[in-house]
């Protein structure tokens, strides 16, 4: 009979995953030779090509403005806390100084190991280190070809398998994440991508899950190497938490009935790597709801830059960044160590708690007066968070009929708050309430 799979490594231990829950906001960054390409990470798959003809981005790979301090500045002055790059993506282009291959930066003109300075650089800004890893590889001459695979259209696609070998394809995958959890000291988080063999949407052929890639005995090995990291849901077993992409989830999240970490991963303009004709940029204001909503819902959001092909953040990027880090400059204790709150909060407002302080973030200014139902008695002192200016609080009795000129018909229980009629000027405006003991 054949010997059952070993069990699933037990999740971290929950107060290893603190900092995760205090950070809420990181920056992942999708980079490789895609960006030289400067249209979507999965050109390599939309347009077909064979791994020869990918490989003419490495021979030009020289992007003489990268700066891993820039990009490390970049996500500490926005509010970010953690960074998250690609160190492989599906392409199998290594951004790192592997010995297992030769396809890597190493073998560019630009020859600089970017793993090393990008950990060293995100270390020196008090920031924590994450690495990207994609279980796929459309370059190794092992790795299967699969409905996702670039020469999935072949009509000897079947042919183009034979000799194919996972299991040594499998070895390879564990070995390099061997390099990159020993190679460059302490790492917080790992973001596996991805597993589609059970319960994907499409559906494909040849699709690949854990038993592919030795799930279990590769989170073995890497709680091994790296006590306490933080590693995603992507490997076809569990996780220590689960990663929404591309939306919003409607509620705190839960597996099993239970409530898990999540973290919703977003783009600026629904690309992951640099797309220079991608217009589709979401405004500051979208991107500080979307951060705002998450934490209220006991969530992350990791956002993301694609740098182009030099190395650098784009104009588009750099300006959302740079609203994103004015409302935080102003913002950030909404957020840190923030989470759901037991009170209900009334239409277009979010609530964030921390302690002893309630956190209203207003996603539509209301005219003259904010209702906040079941908070009456509860609040000793409001103030508009961006300036410390007060915010006057009365209670309509309850049976008070609305007059002319007199407001009334609000519920038992309702704290009413006297706004300004000028909406502050601030992405999302945020009222601080402080609870009574």
């Amino acid at each position: 009979m054949p010997s059952a799979p070993p069990p699933v490594p037990a999740a971290v231990p929950e107060a290893e995953t603190a900092w995760f829950s205090d950070d809420r906001f990181g920056m992942f960054i999708h980079w490789g030779l895609y960006a030289l390409g400067a249209r979507h990470e999965w050109l390599m798959n939309r347009e077909r090509m064979t791994a020869q003809q990918y490989e003419r981005y490495a021979r030009h790979f020289d992007p003489d403005l990268f700066d891993a301090r820039k990009w490390a500045a970049a996500a500490r002055d926005a509010g970010m806390r953690y960074v998250v790059l690609t160190t492989k993506h599906h392409d199998g282009f290594c951004l790192w100084d592997s010995a297992l291959t030769d396809y890597t930066v190493m073998h560019t003109p630009f020859a600089r190991d970017v793993v090393a300075e990008f950990v060293d650089a995100v270390r020196e800004a008090g920031l924590r280190v994450g690495f990207y890893h994609s279980l796929l590889d459309w370059h190794h001459p092992d790795f299967t070809i699969d409905g996702f695979h670039p020469q999935r259209d072949e009509p000897n696609a079947a042919e183009l398998n034979e000799g194919r070998d996972m299991a040594r394809y499998r070895a390879y995958l564990h070995g390099q994440v061997r390099e990159l959890l020993t190679g460059y000291g302490r790492v917080d988080y790992l973001f596996f991508d991805f597993s589609y063999a059970v319960g994907h949407t499409p559906q494909v052929w040849g699709a690949k899950g854990a038993d592919d890639w030795g799930a279990r005995q590769l989170m073995a090995m890497v709680r091994e190497l790296q006590p306490g990291i933080i590693v995603n849901d992507r490997l076809g077993i569990p996780g220590d938490l689960v990663t929404p992409e591309q939306y919003q989830p409607d509620r705190p999240m839960e597996v099993d009935g239970h409530p898990v970490l999540w973290e919703a991963c977003q783009t600026l303009n629904g690309s992951w790597g640099y797309d220079r004709d991608n217009h589709d940029y979401k405004d500051v204001d979208l991107l500080v709801r979307m951060l705002v909503d998450g934490v209220s819902k006991n969530g992350n959001l990791l956002l993301n830059v694609g740098p182009n092909g030099r190395g650098e953040l784009d104009a588009n990027a750099r300006h959302a960044l740079d609203g994103v880090r004015e409302w935080m400059r102003l913002h950030s204790r909404a957020v840190y160590g923030a989470g759901a709150s037991g009170f209900v909060p009334p239409t277009d407002v979010r609530y964030t708690q921390r302690g002893d302080r309630l956190y209203a973030h207003l996603f539509a200014w209301p005219f003259g007066s904010l209702h906040l139902p079941g908070l009456a008695g509860r609040v000793d002192y409001a103030q508009l968070l961006c300036d410390g200016s007060e915010i006057r609080m009365r209670v309509i009795e309850p049976g008070t009929g609305a007059q002319n000129t007199i407001q009334g018909g609000q519920p038992a229980a309702t704290l009413t708050l006297d706004l300004p009629v000028r909406r502050p000027d601030a992405a999302v405006p945020v009222i601080e309430l402080f609870l009574r003991g």
